[in-house]
């Protein structure tokens, strides 16, 4: 299971003594136990993960921290550090998600859910639970789903119970879909198989995760766009997705696959049996760049709108009138390939590595914005800031349209990139100003989800 690290009470670290008092003053009586997971940027490999393809995130240093203390009634309260995220309590036995509305608490629940379905707990124990976040919300750095899995590690750890980390990875992945994002579990899997140092190749079913160690003379620095991208309440994620599905039906029919029981890209070419090059030609002789309507579509499945809507549509892309199929496609298969490029180059370390890499993640962002139209004005901006200032790559990370960009800077030019960043993009908005101080940070890979004791 995660990690549990026994910590003496007299040199708590000053975060950890603070959420204490603050614990202590809203309920009255001392935390437990604390849980941590981490946010996490996504170095190479956007929107594929869902598709079935690996992807190449770490872990970073800001998370979500939570104090708990089990109690005997079966209710769970929740306050939060922040005053902006009202408190919610609720009956153990009666879990109510709320899709519409995805607030916090909705993803704390999802966790919570996940863990009690999971082993079919009967009498779950109730909880006080004070959260403390440090990764800023709707950026792309996976607040959400680090919430998602502290809270599933904290009703673990509070029934008493134990799992490895890749199921707890696989059990939160399919819990934060309670909130209605069709994600693919990266998020999930990376904050609980995170190393400290070390970046991770996590490939799906089976889930496994490998280290990829960066080159050491360049910092990955994260800037926030300060366009938030709320994934659980705009449906372009979901769209994508479907996009991706619908491709993967088209490609399987055409060429003669079962496709009623394919799902995913990676699914067309494992039937196959072809390269990831060849899949892109194939993607080329089948499907043709304009969109395709919902009556095409059917068309070429042989299928009623209503057999379209119902067995494979998600719920909130139902009203859906044309999807683009080949971008979307051309865009998994070859960012799919640049994951393995990019692990191969850290893996044998050549003398231009940087170079290398940095190419690989331009490449990346140019998929993600012409391809996969995921990108937004202000990402733009902010990528062409960073390259003119030194970065050698720049990409938007996590979904998009809006959150963060993530750029590889050689080491000796760290301070002067971030000063020209800070004074080209942020010092010219006075919104952008004010959240200037979360937006702007070098990281380095940290470690995973861990539950802390105190001795």
């Amino acid at each position: 299971s995660a990690s549990v690290l026994l910590l003496n009470v007299s040199n708590l670290p000053f975060r950890l003594q603070k959420l204490k008092e603050m614990f202590i003053s809203k309920f009255g009586s001392a935390p437990k136990f604390y849980v941590r997971a981490p946010g996490r940027v996504n170095l190479i490999g956007e929107h594929i993960d869902y598709c079935g393809y690996a992807v190449l995130p770490m872990a970073i240093e800001q998370d979500i921290l939570i104090a708990v203390e089990p109690v005997k009634t079966q209710v769970v309260q929740l306050a939060n550090t922040n005053s902006m995220y009202l408190d919610f309590s609720t009956s153990v036995n009666n879990i109510q998600i709320n899709k519409t509305k995805p607030q916090w608490h909705n993803y704390f629940q999802c966790g919570l859910k996940g863990i009690q379905e999971h082993f079919g707990l009967n009498n779950p124990t109730g909880m006080n639970c004070l959260l403390d976040g440090t990764i800023p919300p709707s950026s792309g750095l996976s607040s959400s789903s680090a919430l998602v899995c502290c809270a599933g590690l904290v009703t673990l750890r509070a029934n008493g119970k134990t799992l490895s980390k890749v199921e707890l990875a696989e059990i939160c992945t399919k819990s934060e879909r309670y909130i209605g994002t069709e994600g693919g579990g990266m998020d999930q899997s990376i904050s609980f198989l995170a190393e400290e140092g070390t970046a991770k190749l996590i490939e799906f079913s089976p889930l496994r995760a490998t280290d990829v160690r960066l080159p050491s003379g360049a910092a990955f620095v994260i800037a926030n766009s300060c366009v938030e991208m709320n994934k659980a309440a705009t449906s372009h994620y979901n769209i994508r997705v479907m996009e991706c599905r619908l491709a993967t039906k088209l490609l399987s029919k055409s060429k003669g696959l079962d496709w009623k029981k394919m799902v995913r890209l990676h699914d067309v070419q494992t039937e196959l049996g072809v390269s990831l090059e060849e899949m892109l030609t194939i993607v080329k002789e089948v499907l043709h760049p304009e969109p395709y309507s919902t009556e095409e579509i059917c068309k070429c499945l042989g299928i009623s709108l209503e057999e379209l809507r119902s067995q494979i549509l998600s719920q909130n892309t139902q009203d859906v009138s044309t999807f683009k199929l080949y971008q979307r496609a051309t865009h998994v298969y070859s960012e799919a390939a640049r994951v393995l490029e990019f692990k191969k180059i850290c893996n044998e370390a050549p003398a231009n590595a940087i170079q290398l890499l940095g190419e690989l993640m331009n490449q990346s962002y140019i998929s993600c914005r012409e391809m996969y139209e995921c990108s937004c004005p202000e990402l733009d901006r902010l990528v062409d800031i960073c390259l003119q200032f030194g970065a050698i790559g720049s990409r938007l990370t996590g979904a998009g349209w809006g959150g963060c960009t993530v750029s590889m800077v050689p080491t000796d030019k760290l301070n002067t990139f971030l000063k020209n960043v800070k004074k080209a993009y942020y010092q010219t908005d006075v919104q952008r100003l004010a959240l200037e101080n979360n937006s702007l940070f070098a990281t380095k890979p940290g470690r995973g989800a861990l539950v802390f004791v105190e001795a």
